[in-house]
């Protein structure tokens, strides 16, 4: 499972829908309709919030924004609750950096434009995060080299 930190404008197609697909999956989980991924490790963010399911909800709310802006349909009826508007959730700036990394490491390799378009520019968080300082994730699954 993968919910990028990341702004949903710097996924690729494969990116953004599987983000789309995962973050689905943990609104199940977080919901109790799924027995698998219960103790996945990137739910911990949402679970330590007071509405998880508002946190989750407040997470799909850009990727369909972004879907719709470059011609995708994501189907927002799938959300279960009403987005907050007020609701930040913090991310170190380590986890930021790390996450970019990944995600030009997997555009290098199947999409080399859009890495060639990203290798300009420099991390920006999806609009729920407020970057802090502060190292990698300690629920992070650090791959070597990245």
């Amino acid at each position: 499972m993968r919910m990028w930190s990341l702004t949903p404008a710097v996924l690729d197609a494969k990116g953004i829908v599987a983000c789309w697909r995962e973050s689905l999956l943990a609104q199940a989980v977080l919901s109790g309709k799924t027995k698998g991924y219960t103790h996945h490790p990137q739910l911990e963010r949402f679970r330590a919030c007071e509405h998880p399911l508002a946190a989750v909800a407040s997470y799909l709310g850009p990727l369909a924004d972004e879907a719709d802006r470059r011609g995708y349909h994501f189907d927002r009826s799938r959300i279960l609750e009403r987005p907050d508007p007020e609701l930040r959730l913090t991310v170190n700036d380590g986890q930021l950096s790390y996450e970019w990394r990944l995600l030009l490491k997997k555009l290098e390799q199947r999409d080399p434009k859009a890495y060639a378009r990203m290798t300009e520019r420099g991390p920006q968080p999806h609009p729920i995060f407020l970057v802090v300082p502060g190292p990698v994730a300690a629920w992070e699954k650090v791959i070597a080299g990245v």
